[in-house]
């Protein structure tokens, strides 16, 4: 295997290195998905299990400990927005309902920037996933080609001079196979897991704008 890396063709070498690269740089991705997953699970359980449960006052008070939840995000920004209203109007409690529609119109942009954030870099998977085999199969042509020319300038067909074009060639297919199997597979993986979350997200988010709906002393002013 290494006399074929050594031995192979500055195109198909520079293929290889590419995709080398993309391997290397998709399972660093696919490890920091899985702990941010991990993590984001394990917070969401622990904060939707003190929000359900406990007062909102509380719920702020340990909010932080929730930080790799994304729940736990639109909830504290929501929580500071209305600190935020009340003090405007001089700690009376009474908020507009157009202030409420205001803040939660501010809070559906946490939300937005909280699904992002999830799913920050799937893309990359996807494209090392759908790119990789056809990066192999640039290098594969290229090796055929290789093994033709050789063909063409010494006249024979022997094994001998087939060989080394044919090998660099299957061994372009391998290593953007072996590039592009992990990424599909984690993608997958990973999407399903973090589209449970994103509908968790939208659950939580409508049921909390709800509630700040309901705590409007006067919704239709």
């Amino acid at each position: 295997m290494l006399e074929i890396i050594f031995s192979a063709s500055p195109v198909v070498s520079m293929v290889l290195v590419v995709l080398v690269f993309a391997s290397v740089a998709s399972w660093a991705v696919i490890a920091f998905k899985l702990r941010e997953l991990r993590a984001a699970e394990r917070h969401t359980r622990a904060f939707l299990k003190s929000y359900q449960e406990s007062p909102v006052e509380n719920v702020y008070a340990d909010v932080r400990r929730y930080s790799a939840s994304p729940l736990a995000e639109v909830f504290r920004a929501g929580f500071l927005e209305f600190a935020r209203l009340e003090r405007l109007q001089g700690g009376a409690g009474r908020i507009r309902g157009e202030q409420v529609e205001s803040a939660i119109k501010r809070l559906a942009w946490v939300q937005t920037d909280q699904s992002q954030a999830l799913e920050s870099g799937l893309s990359f998977l996807a494209t090392v996933g759908s790119s990789a085999p056809f990066v192999g199969l640039f290098g594969t042509v290229v090796g055929i080609m290789n093994s033709f020319r050789d063909i063409g300038a010494t006249g024979s067909a022997s094994f001998a001079i087939v060989a080394p074009g044919i090998a660099e060639a299957l061994f372009a297919t391998a290593v953007g196979l072996f590039a592009a199997i992990p990424a599909v597979i984690a993608y997958n993986y990973t999407n399903a897991r973090l589209a449970r979350l994103v509908e968790q997200l939208a659950t939580f988010c409508d049921e909390y704008y709800d509630l700040l709906r309901r705590g409007v002393d006067d919704p239709s002013a």
